[in-house]
């Protein structure tokens, strides 16, 4: 455990290089993940237009982010899932449930789904963010 009031960032290396952000700041029994794209290390998006193939990439990511915080996949208590095309995520469902569970549990936390115009990178297409808190 970390002293009050101190947070501290982790940025993997398994994880895009952190540039003007950070993958995960934890904050005591907390962690925020930032939002994660179905990106490899190097950055580039994987199957451009594939928003199953995202997705995995994307919640691997987290996984990632939280496991280098000290957290597991279990502790997340919130997700939040940012998709450019809300009919591509609906008919994707069972593709997107089965990459879920590879990394978390069947018992879904908290959740939102926003559609958005766009994300950062014009290939992306699924961003997902996460809370964690230590389980004590």
């Amino acid at each position: 455990m970390q002293p009050a009031g101190r947070s501290r960032n982790v940025n993997p290396d398994e994880l895009p290089p952190a540039r003007g952000y950070s993958h995960a700041t934890v904050a005591g029994d907390t962690v925020w993940i930032g939002g994660q794209i179905g990106s490899d290390a190097t950055g580039k998006v994987v199957e451009p237009g594939d928003i199953v193939a995202q997705y995995g990439r994307a919640i691997h990511n987290v996984a990632i982010a939280l496991r280098a915080a000290g957290f597991t996949p279990d502790d997340t208590v919130k997700l939040t899932y940012y998709v450019t095309d809300m009919k591509a995520y609906r008919g994707n469902r069972p593709g997107l449930g089965a990459a879920y569970r590879e990394f978390f549990r069947s018992d879904y936390p908290a959740s939102t789904l926003v559609e958005v115009r766009s994300l950062v990178d014009p290939d992306a297409l699924i961003e997902i963010d996460a809370v964690a808190v230590r389980q004590r």
